[in-house]
C-alpha cells in the first residue's frame, strides 16, 4: 500500500519534501522551493530506487559552503521513514 510523508527541510533552499513510498520502494517524491531542475532530476533518479539506496547514494552531499543539500535532506527524509515503519 502507498504511503506518503511530509518533511520540512532545514538548510536548504527547499522548504518541504512530499515523499511516496511502498514497501521500501520511492514511488514518487515532490519538492516545495529549490532548483527545479535539480530537483526535477533527483525525482527522476530516484523513482524505483528502494529507500536504502537512496540513503546510502544521497547522505553527506554539501552544497557549496552548507553543511547539507537538498540530496542529504531527502536522505534524512528517507531515514525517519525506516524509524517509523
Amino acid at each position: 500500500m502507498e504511503k506518503i510523508i511530509q518533511y520540512e527541510t532545514s538548510g536548504t533552499c527547499c522548504r518541504l519534501m512530499q515523499v511516496k513510498f511502498d514497501g521500501e520502494v520511492i514511488t514518487d517524491v515532490d519538492f516545495l522551493g529549490g532548483c527545479s531542475g535539480n530537483l526535477l532530476g533527483i525525482k527522476s533518479l530516484v523513482k524505483g530506487m528502494t529507500i536504502d539506496e537512496v540513503i546510502n547514494k544521497l547522505s553527506g552531499i554539501r552544497c557549496g559552503d552548507k553543511s547539507t543539500s537538498c540530496p542529504d535532506q531527502l536522505a534524512k527524509c528517507l531515514k525517519e521513514i525506516k524509524s517509523r515503519v
